[in-house]
């Protein structure tokens, strides 16, 4: 499965398009927040239509830029992957928008409790395989994943099948450097990652923190801002009764 990691376009129709040849070849976007640019929330709604034409698997959360009320813009385009879980192709996925107090002069940013509260549906479907009755966007039962999860848990192995978006870095790694030795990403995220073991977390936000890492076992993936032209290329192998693994990452720039 080809995936194409995205962020913090900003409003920036140029670079949209300028990747969209890009998207033609892959199964799904994975996109990190911020569809407004910095303190323009109006050019929000046209970055997402435009993307939104652009592919039709898109799963996707909240920036800092985008204000609490995109959400709902998200929900209504079925790109949101905020605070639920959405299942494609053997994947859970599952999201956390907005960023942790740093600027604090942007419309989305919230206490780290409040970021990782986004996620408690996925770690809760981890510790109880009978939580969720409602179906995923796909329509398979949201019992399914959360079974998956609960063998995968006593197995010591995570959750193999996750992928989280969350707009603010997990605390502690190069995806949230904003200088060398400077860490300003969420620790409550990073908790998360290391009790759920996801299979990929993307992250935006800090642009000068793309790169990828690991916690653990699980990938960390911050493509930088697109409105820069930075994007990556993930391939994600295996299904069914093949463990999933991120077999290739790739941090990429588009010519300008």
């Amino acid at each position: 499965m080809k995936v194409l990691i995205i962020s913090d376009g900003h409003g920036s129709l140029e670079m949209l398009d300028a990747i969209a040849p890009v998207m033609e070849g892959v199964d799904m976007v994975l996109y990190g927040g911020d569809f407004a640019a910095e303190n323009k929330p109006e050019t929000g709604l046209p970055f997402l239509e435009r993307l939104a034409k652009l592919h039709d698997r898109v799963f996707a959360v909240s920036g800092n830029c985008d204000g609490p009320e995109f959400l709902e813009t998200l929900e209504s385009y079925d790109v949101s992957v905020e605070g639920s879980l959405s299942y494609f192709s053997g994947l859970v996925l599952t999201g956390s928008g907005g960023s942790s107090y740093f600027k604090r002069n942007s419309p989305n940013e919230r206490s780290d409790e409040e970021l990782v509260s986004d996620l408690r549906l996925a770690e809760q479907s981890l510790r109880d395989e009978s939580a969720g009755d409602g179906d995923f966007a796909d329509g398979s039962a949201a019992q399914e994943p959360a079974a998956t999860a609960s063998s995968e848990a006593e197995a010591g192995d995570g959750w193999n099948s996750l992928v989280a978006i969350v707009h603010n870095p997990p605390k502690d790694t190069v995806c949230d450097q904003v200088a060398p030795g400077i860490h300003v990403g969420s620790p409550l995220i990073r908790s998360f990652i290391e009790r759920v073991r996801p299979l990929l977390v993307v992250c935006g936000h800090i642009h000068e923190g793309f790169g990828k890492d690991t916690i653990g076992s699980t990938v960390l993936a911050n493509p930088g801002s697109l409105a820069e032209g930075r994007y990556a290329i993930a391939e994600i192998s295996g299904g069914g009764k093949v463990p999933f693994s991120v077999s290739s990452l790739e941090l990429l720039q588009l010519a300008r």
